[in-house]
């Protein structure tokens, strides 16, 4: 059909009984717009003195932004409405009636679709960009616009359908098929991207790590967070170089969060003292060593643990802990440098391997 015929089978139903009431399908129709026209202005005036009104009165914005971007679209629909039954009264089955009527209702469908995307702007704007702002990650500026943008093209792709079916009665299906091998044929074309977006927001909703966090990746790379985006993650290695690692590969490996659960670390540091030495006196030493550096923690106390009896060496480990991992690697130089004066002045010895080779003729 060339006009949906939904619409006007009820409104003939509706204006059928207001003709036999009236008298006459001109003056029924005069009434009718008139009365669209009127109601229209009621609707008006009650947006502009009553809802703008107790809007302007609360705390938030949002709510008077939307009252006004409703207030012009409903005043007209109304006044088309009541358009659209005046001329179906007057000239029920006249095409050119039908075609005004059906250029009508799809300017009244665009409207709307312009009305909802002033609303969802004004949603993001006002609204889910204040509960994001608590968040310090680079990934809620970019998801915001992102999901955003979504609607938008949601928004669009349902009015226009809506419009198509609605008042002209066309076949909507094949679109949807277009629209499906369109799909298909993006996914294949940029599954790196989607797979980078995605990676993405897995670490969104995860949360493993934010920036500021020291973390190291499966495949060692190690660093503090800089940046979360959507495609890419930002660390800032131990050289000052900032590396780039796409989400995808971020999404799939084992991740270490230093910083998570608190920013506290242990710190190990090993050492080998040579067969025959006195272990209490190297105990001594190493765990005086360790509560000498002003970085390491006083709780937990540091400690010192004879692990092993190794092919040339005793073998010992120094557990302490520090306030943040950056002064991890500054307290392992601090503690072998003291180790090696004290060893020295202690004369304790510290072996290396030794081998003998016999020749034999």
């Amino acid at each position: 059909m060339f006009l949906n015929d939904t619409i006007p089978r009820y409104i003939n139903q509706f204006v059928g009984s207001q003709s036999l009431f009236f008298g006459s399908d001109v003056l029924a129709a005069s009434i009718v717009l008139v009365a669209s026209v009127i109601l229209a202005f009621i609707t008006n005036l009650a947006f502009g003195r009553i809802f703008l009104h107790y809007a302007a009165r609360t705390k938030y914005d949002c709510d008077d932004l939307i009252v006004k971007a409703l207030k012009k679209p409903i005043f007209y629909t109304v006044v088309f409405v009541g358009a659209f039954i005046a001329a179906e009264l007057v000239l029920p089955d006249n095409f050119a009636i039908r075609l005004i009527a059906g250029l009508l209702l799809t300017a009244l469908g665009i409207l709307w679709i312009l009305t909802f995307l002033s609303i969802n702007k004004i949603l993001f704007r006002h609204v889910f960009s204040q509960l994001v702002k608590k968040t310090d990650t680079r990934m809620d500026d970019e998801l915001l616009p992102l999901f955003k943008n979504i609607i938008d093209v949601l928004i669009v792709f349902f009015g226009i359908l809506a419009i198509l079916k609605g008042v002209w009665d066309a076949d909507i299906l094949p679109l949807f098929a277009s629209a499906g091998i369109l799909g298909i044929a993006v996914a294949f074309a940029a599954q790196d991207t989607i797979s980078q977006f995605f990676g993405g927001i897995s670490i969104y909703f995860d949360q493993p790590f934010k920036p500021g966090d020291r973390i190291e990746i499966d495949g060692g790379e190690i660093g503090i967070v800089q940046e979360i985006g959507i495609r890419s993650t930002r660390i800032l290695n131990l050289y000052n170089n900032m590396i780039v690692i796409p989400n995808s590969i971020i999404a799939n490996s084992r991740v270490t969060n230093y910083t998570s659960p608190e920013e506290k670390m242990m710190v190990k540091v090993t050492i080998g003292v040579a067969y025959g030495s006195d272990v209490r006196k190297v105990k001594h030493v190493l765990t005086e060593i360790a509560k000498s550096v002003d970085s390491v923690l006083d709780d937990p106390v540091p400690y010192v643990r004879f692990d092993n009896h190794g092919d040339f060496s005793l073998d010992f480990a120094i557990i302490m802990w520090v306030k943040t991992p950056g002064e991890k690697f500054s307290v392992i130089n601090e503690v072998n440098t003291k180790i090696n004066a004290e060893f020295e002045k202690e004369a304790i010895e510290i072996p290396f391997p030794v081998r003998t080779i016999i020749r034999q003729n």
